[in-house]
């Protein structure tokens, strides 16, 4: 039995479906964890979705961005924009199914036993591991509620950029959405810098990635994350582990086999 960690499959479901081929992914006794944004800009989401939704506890997913921008689009929140490629999910015959079983995925894993946490962008500098498990459980509750087009609705606010106890609900959970799902910067102070998305090497200070920033995360975890893949050729310290390798991009995917730290890589298909 192996795991296997990678993130930003994005709809490429060709070069997603090669990878697994080429680590020897035996999908009826090792286990993938994927750190989110498995739909848009790739040209096949449905496929992708369809597939690991027939590994059932066999796969483990946060969300991202873009799978949350999919529940929104679906529920008619936000606009089917050209660019994410959703016409052919959103005409399927088990869209509703597949996108019930969306909703109800996390936005952190934690295994404590091999001491593994896993979210789409990071995890905020501001957060311990019981405010991120408290953030992400409340977040959870609200998208697997039958009403949670109106939870959506008010999710987007780039303001809210600072974590405070005296925040009220929605804007902790405003907050909680930026960090796990869109953080990339932060200033001196903490705060989330929500609009920059260069490589380190282009960006001077006062702003700093996240995981460069003091953590209240005991350094006996590993950190896995995706969403940010022009950090490709940057220093990224233990215990991060930096998954996004810009498959949608013309670049490649790239996955991890936790047992032995072997990686692997599968070249973007020229179409």
């Amino acid at each position: 039995m192996s795991t296997y960690f990678l993130s930003d499959i994005h709809g490429c479901y060709k070069e997603f479906r090669m990878l697994l081929e080429k680590s020897d992914f035996d999908d009826k006794k090792d286990y993938l964890w994927i750190a989110g944004d498995l739909v848009s800009r790739g040209p096949d989401s449905l496929n992708v979705v369809r597939y690991l939704y027939s590994l059932k506890n066999r796969v483990k997913i946060v969300l991202g961005n873009h799978d949350i921008n999919l529940i929104a689009v679906y529920s008619g929140i936000k606009e089917n924009k050209k660019e994410n490629y959703f016409n052919e999910f959103l005409s399927s015959s088990d869209r509703f199914e597949l996108i019930n079983w969306l909703r109800c995925q996390s936005l952190l894993k934690v295994d404590e036993k091999r001491k593994i946490i896993m979210s789409h962008a990071g995890i905020s500098p501001q957060w311990d591991i019981d405010t991120a498990k408290i953030c992400a459980l409340e977040i959870e509750d609200f998208l697997s509620h039958e009403n949670y087009s109106l939870f959506l609705k008010e999710m987007y606010d780039n303001n809210i950029n600072f974590w405070e106890l005296k925040l009220n609900q929605l804007d902790r959970l405003r907050y909680a959405i930026n960090s796990f799902t869109r953080m990339r910067y932060c200033y001196p102070d903490c705060r989330l810098n929500m609009f920059h998305k260069q490589s380190p090497n282009f960006v001077k200070y006062p702003l700093r990635p996240w995981f460069l920033m003091p953590s209240k995360i005991p350094k006996v975890y590993s950190i896995f994350f995706g969403h940010w893949s022009s950090l490709k050729g940057t220093y990224i310290p233990e215990p991060f582990f930096s998954l996004d390798g810009g498959c949608c991009w013309g670049e490649e995917l790239i996955m991890l086999r936790w047992e032995d730290k072997k990686w692997f890589s599968q070249p973007f298909l020229l179409k």
